[in-house]
């Protein structure tokens, strides 16, 4: 059967133009009327950049303003009966970011001025909250309807200093002199909705504002952004034809390869599994996989905080915490976990109900080969179109199940590029390690618990399970006696895969692999 291909609204966050020039729309107003007629009328959401806020942001201001056509045979048309139409005040902090004190004052002075002519108010006060106050009582007074305030990433201007002691407070406060009307005005508003990444604490954002209601972790709104496996199933299946037929796959195929590239997000537990829809639907406009999400920007902030907290590699997933933990202020952090939560390189992967305590993880293969890219410069070299092209020769090693062959690239690749600045310990080497085999897309894992102590590298592939001990200095046959003597290979008894077991003596001098010893 021949489909015709749809049109994907890749960069397009505005709803109406998506509903009238025919775009796909993943219908979510089912969760738009829960939120609306929710017992709090201030809301606020986090989720990742590119997961559909600003989208959800702009259904909202077109539900409020009452534009009933846009929501011909959505859930929305069947649920909504009154179509009451509000004055609307939306904001877009998005565009305020690298900014210092005065291009803040700049930038938010900008959002209010169309509204303000819109209303009518002319003003030459510099105070953004007092205008903010004069714009909501005049838009109730002329309108004689309480008013909508829809602040769509309302974090931007701090996310790149919230690692900084000296600008964070200043853009703090400008923000929170901004947002302060917001309490005082509460007789004149119907509805106020934040969306942002990160988690600011009240106290600092929000100093009046203390009933705001964070729905971000509850199972209700699971799935109130993104793309659920069921919904790509049903409103997409088309779609899902088209893409295998040009990836050459059958459906099946083409879900599975979908699945391990872009779902594995949860934002609660239990909750539907959830795909990033920046990259689901590049991939289907491109008909090809592809680093979407990861590749429209990796934060340089992330970086920074992972080297301010000392987080190794492999250290980064495989975490368990308690939501104190993650879902916790940004600025008052003590450790990386909320930034990375909020932030989508890590999610929630599991929930123990008795002692309340959630396992966190890498979402999916996208996120993680992205993840470990970014830190190539720091871990192995700076030379990275190098790194990348020799990662490509050891995948095609891995797959003939060639590990010997793999390993004298390696040797080689390591003892010819320039190298990033070591430190002499084996850990570092075993990060680099991780780095390299988690860009070959196999199952890597690091210092794995046994009965018997813990092995440094498990590497999984289709038809090979690899058990990998490390020294530094020393010999492979250490390493491999390692192997033996703690009986590391029994804890991988039932894993279905033949175990081969990889003893490898890295030599400091030469910055390389030195010499291996492989046996079954």
């Amino acid at each position: 059967m021949q489909y015709t291909r749809r049109k994907y609204p890749i960069g397009i966050q505005t709803f109406s133009e998506i509903r009238n020039k025919a775009f796909l729309y993943i219908d979510k107003t089912e969760y738009i009327h829960r939120l609306v007629h929710a017992d709090s009328k201030y809301i606020f959401l986090s989720r990742p950049r590119r997961f559909g806020k600003s989208l959800l942001t702009s259904t909202l201001e077109a539900y409020f303003q009452g534009q009933k056509d846009l929501f011909k045979g959505l859930a929305m048309e069947q649920l909504e009966t009154k179509w009451t139409e509000y004055p609307v005040l939306r904001f877009d902090m998005s565009l305020g970011k690298h900014m210092e004190k005065e291009q803040l004052e700049r930038y938010l002075a900008s959002q209010l001025e169309p509204m303000e002519y819109k209303y009518g108010i002319l003003t030459e006060s510099p105070d953004a909250n007092i205008r903010l106050t004069n714009l909501i009582r005049r838009a109730y007074e002329q309108t004689g309807r309480q008013v909508v305030v829809l602040i769509d990433e309302y974090d931007a201007p701090l996310l790149d200093v919230v690692h900084e002691e000296k600008d964070l407070p200043v853009l703090r406060n400008i923000m929170r002199n901004f947002y302060s009307p917001l309490k005082a005005c509460d007789p004149y508003l119907r509805f106020v909705f934040l969306t942002g990444i990160t988690k600011f604490s009240q106290l600092s954002i929000f100093s009046e504002l203390n009933n705001i209601k964070n729905i971000s972790m509850l199972p209700e709104y699971a799935a109130i952004c993104g793309i659920t496996e069921e919904e790509m199933a049903i409103q997409m299946d088309e779609d899902l034809d088209i893409l295998a037929g040009r990836l050459n796959v059958n459906c099946e195929e083409v879900v599975k390869k979908l699945k391990a590239h872009y779902d594995g997000y949860h934002f609660t537990w239990p909750s539907p599994d959830i795909y990033n829809p920046f990259s689901l639907l590049n991939a289907f406009a491109d008909g090809r996989l592809d680093s979407y999400w990861f590749g429209s920007g990796t934060p340089t902030y992330l970086i920074e905080m992972l080297n301010k907290f000392g987080v190794l590699p492999s250290r980064i997933g495989g975490n368990e915490a308690v939501a104190a933990d993650f879902d916790a202020p940004t600025e008052r952090m003590e450790s990386i976990t909320p930034l990375l939560y909020q932030s989508g390189y890590v999610t929630i992967k599991g929930y123990d109900e008795m002692f309340q305590i959630y396992t966190l993880d890498i979402p999916n293969a996208e996120v993680r080969i992205g993840l470990m890219r970014s830190l190539i410069p720091y871990y192995v070299t700076r030379d990275t179109q190098t790194t990348n092209t020799t990662v490509v020769n050891l995948a095609r090693a891995l797959v003939r199940g060639d590990m010997d062959g793999m390993l004298r690239l390696l040797q080689t690749f390591l003892s010819t590029v320039p190298y990033c600045d070591r430190t002499d310990y084996e850990g570092h080497y075993q990060q680099m390690l991780y780095i390299i085999f988690s860009l070959l897309g196999a199952y890597v894992d690091v210092e794995v618990r046994t009965p018997m102590g813990r092995v440094d590298l498990v590497i999984r592939t289709a038809t090979t399970l690899y058990v990998v001990e490390l020294k530094l200095n020393q010999s492979a046959e250490a390493a491999m006696q390692q192997i033996d003597l703690r009986n590391y290979p029994k804890r991988f008894a039932l894993c279905g895969l033949p175990v081969v077991k990889v003893g490898i003596n890295f030599d400091m001098e030469r910055h390389t692999l030195k010499d291996w010893v492989i046996t079954n």
